[in-house]
């Protein structure tokens, strides 16, 4: 029985591995047709106007969402003080950092940020309830933002045209955000009962973990203004995220208004967010911006050369942030070996 079990568990994994490596190969496919589609030397000399100092202003504004960021998972933690708020910036960066370079995209993101927490001192159970409220509150906030982005979106092409076959799509998107997002919000309420009754018979002492996690959160659901206050945080990071793509444009000398910068960066993200098993949403960015930017004004090369801008920007944060965490985690393991 052992043996089938063990056999079935690995068959499960190389299915898992498989389906994330068609999903990146799809992705990586995307990303050459719209490349290629477009013209590379166009792109790269849009992207050039960026220049380094641009750049650098790019990487550090992106650097001022994280605290916002950090912030709504600080304030998701119930019973944490304000002076923790490096740490969870600091864990956001690296679930970021984790999400855009490492495989298994956003969940090698939660699991690297959730043991940085714990290892700083912080109650597990407080870690990964919190955890759930930023999660569910960054979605909802993502949902209001995505259909914000469909709103101006419809406005822009009510005239009719080419542009208009995208309003079925953006609106049927939008109500499968709503209804993912009512599903992961009312899980809540037996999801982590349903847990523990599994885990009992496999993990000891997992029915009590669930259960300090259940208490935790409903320690936060009582103080209903820590949520509130986590899903505006939330919204503003994602306003600002995407203010961010708008600022990359004007530095390449692009002009484009604000709204129609937020209503293109709000179709991106729910696109990146539905492609969760490609690491970094690999090509589907890319090819997102090369459909989508032009029926919206703004030209395929101007378009993809923001991708390049961000993709860019994601390895000049990601890889010193994934460099210095793995630096500390050798640290930890050289000195845990050395009290032993």
């Amino acid at each position: 029985m052992r043996h089938t079990q063990q056999d079935g568990s690995r068959a499960l994994k190389s299915y898992a591995r498989s389906g994330i490596l068609l999903a990146t190969l799809a992705g990586l496919a995307a990303a050459v047709w719209a490349f290629g589609s477009t013209g590379f030397d166009g792109i790269v000399a849009i992207a050039r106007r960026l220049g380094v100092e641009g750049f650098l202003l790019y990487c550090l504004y992106s650097l001022g969402v994280f605290v916002v960021l950090g912030g709504a998972w600080l304030t998701a933690a119930s019973g944490e003080a304000f002076n923790r708020l490096g740490v969870f910036v600091w864990a956001r960066l690296i679930r970021e950092a984790a999400s855009d370079l490492l495989p298994f995209s956003q969940i090698g993101g939660i699991v690297v940020s959730t043991r940085m927490l714990t290892a700083s001192g912080i109650a597990g159970p407080r870690v990964y309830a919190s955890l759930i409220v930023d999660l569910t509150t960054e979605m909802a906030s993502q949902l209001i933002f995505t259909l914000f982005g469909v709103a101006v979106v419809a406005s822009i092409l009510m005239g009719g045209g080419q542009g208009a076959s995208l309003r079925t799509p953006l609106l049927g998107g939008g109500a499968i955000m709503i209804a993912l997002m009512a599903v992961f919000v009312l899980a809540q309420r037996w999801l982590l009962p349903l847990a523990g009754r599994i885990a009992q018979h496999a993990l000891p002492g997992s029915v009590a973990a669930a259960q300090e996690i259940g208490a935790e959160l409903r320690a936060i659901y009582a103080r209903r203004g820590r949520i509130v206050l986590s899903f505006a945080l939330n919204l503003a990071a994602w306003g600002a995220s995407a203010a961010g793509a708008w600022i990359v444009l004007r530095l390449m000398e692009v002009e484009l208004s604000i709204w129609t910068a937020l209503a293109i960066e709000s179709v991106i993200f729910a696109l990146r967010s539905a492609a969760f098993a490609i690491p970094g949403g690999i090509g589907v960015q890319e090819a997102g911006y090369a459909l989508a930017a032009p029926l919206l004004g703004l030209p395929p090369e101007s378009a993809l050369a923001l991708a390049l801008a961000k993709r860019a920007r994601d390895l000049a944060i990601g890889l010193p942030t994934l460099m210095v965490w793995q630096v500390a985690e050798a640290r930890a393991v050289v000195l845990g070996s050395r009290k032993r």
